[in-house]
Formats: structure tokens, C-alpha cells, sequence
């Protein structure tokens, strides 16, 4: 059975970045005089508050955006998972997933709800996405399982036909028991099974195995959107695509970093990246 090994030391570059990200944006709020919370713990996180029509968490024109349009707006109110245990009350009295600065969510909308960020045409020609394509956040995929039923759990963001999962300071891609992962209807044509990676009775990057599935069952893209100075997800991404047993499937899906992104994204928005994240554009 395979298990994959280094496990715990390549956990370093995740806890790394989270703690590059929460000094960046601690000097980030006090310059900017921007409304934050810091959790509580030996490495705080930077959780910003929405004030009037600005938030701290996101380029002001792109908050404006978000507002503007139900759909993303809805995403704002995401609840944190911490709210009560990490997070001092604040007078909203609540704390969104997107308040803090190391949501994978608001950094995915930063930026594809940017304006003018499809205007020249290069962000949809890297993903390989029509030009008339709109994002939709949290969008529901049907993945079949077993039996006729199927599974409606979210993926962060669909772009015309594309399926788009997007990490940042996230340990790993999840992982679920070996029983939940073989009810899905097409998992044995889709994967060999037996390479797939696996500790004990559950299989590791879940969130990766679903999403091919979903790719699969939709006839559509799948695209992973990673940071570059994560070395361990990108290879969990491959661990799991040499198991893909359908070529045309394996070509329909990609991996991607945000900075490989952020070079082909408006300027104003690369600077934002750059010092909000520490992500800097690479051809």
C-alpha cells in the first residue's frame, strides 16, 4: 500500500508561508491604518474588518467589485472556522473565512473579481478559458457516486468550464477515508487505485481525487492554483496525476502558480500581490 513518506518535515513550507504572510500584512494594516484583529496563539494571524465601503483583505477597487455583484458578495459571508476559539469579538460580531489574510478565497477573488483583469486577454489564454467566461465562487459540481446519488461539495471557483481549486497556506489537500473516496461511481476507471497515495485506511489529497473525478464526470478543465514557494503541494499534485488512468482527461488538467498568474495580471494588482503576499510575477 502506498504511503507517502516526509510527510510531517514537508509541513515546514506551509507553516512557513503562514507566518511570511501574517508579518507581511501586520506591517501591511499598520501603514495602511486599516481595521485588523489578530488571532490568538504564538503565531497570530492578521484578520482585517470591513470599513464603509473598503476592507483590508482586498484591493479597494476589487472589494467595490465584489460588493456590486450578489453572487461574490454572498462569499463574504463564509463563516470563519475559528471565529470563537481563535478570534477576539468584534462589534459585527462575526468573523468571515475572507477576513483573514491567509484565505486562499480572497486571494482567488483579489484576484479574478479584479476589474480589468480579462481585459488583455492573458489571464484566460494561460488558463485556457473563453473569452466571454465570468467566475462563479463556491460553485457545486456533480460528482457521481455509487447508486445513482451524487456529491454536491463545493469547488472554490468555476471560469466558463473550468474547474479551478485554490490553496495558499493550507497543510495539504485533505485526505478521507478509503470507503467515502471508492463510493464515487467512476473512481476505479478513473485512478489505479493502488498507486494512489494512502496512510492506513485513508486516501491522502481527497480534494485532488474528487475534482478529477469532477473534471471527469463534467467532460471539462481542472486547474490547481498553488503558491510556488510550496513545493509539497506540488508534489501531492503529482503523486495524484500519474495515477489518472484516461489521457484526455490527464491533458485537461493543469497546475498552476500564482505567481506564474500574477505576471499576467494589471499592474496594480501585481503590486498589491507582491506586497500583500509576497508573490511576485514570473514569466
Amino acid at each position: 500500500m502506498p504511503i507517502s513518506k516526509g510527510t510531517r518535515p514537508l509541513a515546514r513550507y506551509a507553516a512557513a508561508l503562514r507566518r511570511e504572510i501574517c508579518v507581511r500584512n501586520l506591517a501591511f494594516a499598520q501603514e495602511q491604518k486599516l481595521v485588523h484583529a489578530l488571532s490568538y496563539g504564538e503565531a497570530p494571524v492578521v484578520c482585517y474588518e470591513p470599513e464603509g465601503g473598503t476592507h483590508g483583505n482586498f484591493l479597494p477597487e476589487t472589494y467595490r467589485a465584489v460588493l456590486a455583484n450578489p453572487q461574490w458578495a454572498r462569499r463574504l459571508e463564509k463563516a470563519h472556522t475559528a471565529k470563537r476559539s481563535a478570534l477576539p469579538r468584534n462589534d459585527r460580531g462575526f468573523w468571515s473565512e475572507l477576513d483573514s489574510c491567509n484565505s486562499s478565497d480572497a486571494l482567488l477573488m483579489n484576484v479574478f473579481c479584479c476589474p480589468g483583469v480579462f481585459d488583455d486577454g492573458r489571464v484566460l489564454s494561460l488558463l485556457g478559458v473563453e473569452a466571454d467566461a465570468a467566475p462563479e465562487f463556491g460553485y457545486k459540481a456533480r460528482v457521481p457516486l455509487a447508486g445513482g446519488k451524487f456529491d454536491r461539495t463545493e469547488v472554490d471557483m468555476r471560469l466558463g468550464d473550468l474547474l479551478v481549486e485554490a490553496k495558499l497556506t493550507e497543510s495539504d489537500f485533505q485526505s478521507a477515508a478509503r470507503s467515502a473516496v471508492q463510493a464515487y461511481r467512476d473512481f476505479a476507471e478513473v485512478f489505479e487505485r493502488k498507486q494512489l497515495p494512502r496512510a492506513k485506511e485513508r486516501y491522502l489529497s481527497y480534494q485532488l481525487i474528487r475534482n478529477v473525478l469532477a473534471a471527469h464526470a463534467g467532460q471539462c478543465p481542472f486547474c490547481v492554483l498553488y503558491d510556488g514557494r510550496r513545493p509539497d503541494l506540488q508534489q501531492a499534485w503529482f503523486e495524484v496525476m500519474r495515477c489518472v488512468r484516461p489521457l484526455h482527461l490527464r491533458l485537461r488538467c493543469k497546475a498552476l502558480t500564482w505567481q506564474e498568474l500574477a505576471a499576467v495580471v494589471p499592474d496594480r494588482l501585481q503590486e498589491f500581490l507582491e506586497e500583500k503576499y509576497g508573490i511576485e510575477g514570473i514569466a
